[in-house]
């Protein structure tokens, strides 16, 4: 490489982005060969990982009500028995189980409009994790999958893509991006701790690379390569000191109560500290939306564990100053019906729904977006799930349009369609 392109290098490493750096090289350089594609993309990846940034999904696993969270719709028929409540940014009104997170309003983008197709929860789920409708055809990857590959630190020895709770996996993509599934937040994962000293340990992994050495031999290259993989991983995560970042003892008791002394809420700190030590993707589940029969007596626990753990998460992330590169999306699968049914509750409705984002570049304290006066339907500015995927690219600077090989040998893009919501970003 020459003097000139070595400098611009050295530029992008000090802090300019990926679109300044491939704007400045010369293209000469690629048609004289002194500098490859290959080159600037490897560059370019390493600048992003370098850079920390991050994301944290707070799934809402069932279909959480627009009107009960951040859609309210006060003196209407859709209302329900929940009040509106006023927030830390005039005008933004939010249900009355969310106080804490009506108080950190000004660093949340609400997006009102959401709106999709399917109404079906394995379907809905996995069309909002991967950005595509399921396929017999072929298993798409996540999204937290995709932003793991693309900026993902390959030299961390915890897991660079973690998931509090079960989730849709990496697909084609394969075993080095499939999610760390942890059940117990707070605790160390079970079988983690080595039970030998280290070099008993390095003894046991030497038997088992001779018995896959053996078994490869008779055919199960592919099988041996995945399970080689997987066992890579356990082991550097077995000997490394930082394995202690899922010990949530090392909090404070002050901070650990402010989270929220439950799965959610020790989910959401956790998210933080692998944050904080170089995982990608994190995503935290919160059971308990699906609300088909007495929903204000049933949701409001969920509610305010929730709005305790994700208030926290956002005032914790921007006292550490780390907010700006850590994007929060809560969300789920989709919204319910304005009408409330004979059981009490709400049913399915992908029709119009909710999502909220902090951090990540995303300007708070600000709607997207409504529904109309009843919640039935969009009536401005609706946002797809494509939108959606496209402006959490633009967060965390993957391009959206790049394309995978599937198993099928079609391209396939990250984010097929969609346009980034600029409003996030304005």
């Amino acid at each position: 490489m020459s003097l000139y392109h070595h400098q611009q290098v050295q530029a992008v490493r000090g802090g300019f982005s990926r679109r300044s750096f491939l704007r400045n090289v010369s293209m000469g350089a690629l048609a004289a060969g002194t500098l490859s594609f290959h080159d600037l993309m490897s560059v370019s990846a390493e600048e992003l990982r370098k850079q920390g940034r991050a994301m944290i999904l707070l799934w809402m696993s069932g279909g959480p009500s627009q009107f009960e969270t951040f859609d309210p719709k006060p003196n209407t028929s859709s209302a329900g028995d929940k009040q509106a409540i006023k927030t830390a940014v005039s005008g933004i009104e939010i249900a009355e189980d969310w106080i804490n997170t009506a108080k950190v309003m000004q660093d949340i983008a609400l997006i009102r409009s959401m709106t999709n197709k399917e109404g079906n929860h394995q379907r809905a789920t996995y069309q909002m994790h991967t950005g595509y409708a399921p396929s017999g055809s072929v298993k798409h990857p996540s999204l937290g999958s995709n932003i793991t590959r693309e900026i993902g630190d390959r030299e961390l020895d915890i897991p660079s893509i973690v998931s509090v709770g079960a989730t849709e996996g990496a697909g084609f993509l394969g075993v080095d991006y499939e999610p760390f599934n942890i059940n117990n937040p707070g605790n160390i994962p079970d079988n983690v701790a080595a039970t030998v000293t280290d070099k008993r340990y390095q003894k046991r992994l030497g038997l088992l690379g001779r018995l896959d050495t053996e078994f490869a031999s008779r055919g199960g290259e592919v099988v041996v390569k995945n399970h080689k993989k997987i066992y890579d991983k356990a082991a550097s995560l077995v000997m490394s000191p930082q394995t202690k970042v899922f010990d949530l003892s090392e909090e404070s008791a002050e901070l650990r109560r402010a989270y929220g002394e439950n799965n959610f809420g020790k989910g959401c700190l956790l998210a933080r500290r692998l944050v904080e030590a170089g995982s990608t993707f994190i995503e935290v589940r919160s059971n308990g939306w699906d609300n088909h029969a007495d929903i204000s007596e049933t949701l409001s626990p969920r509610a305010r564990e929730v709005d305790t753990g994700m208030a926290a998460l956002i005032s914790d992330l921007k006292q550490r100053g780390m907010l700006d590169k850590t994007l929060v999306v809560w969300m789920g699968e989709f919204g319910r019906t304005p009408k409330i049914n004979a059981r009490a509750g709400r049913d399915h409705y992908p029709r119009v729904f909710s999502a909220a984002l902090a951090g990540g570049g995303v300007k708070g304290g600000q709607v997207i977006g409504s529904s109309t006066k009843d919640g039935s339907a969009v009536q401005d500015r609706p946002v797809e799930v494509t939108d959606l995927f496209c402006s959490i690219c633009q967060s965390l600077q993957v391009e959206p349009r790049k394309e995978n090989m599937s198993p099928l040998g079609r391209p396939m893009k990250i984010v097929d369609g969609g346009k980034v919501v600029s409003e996030l970003f304005s």
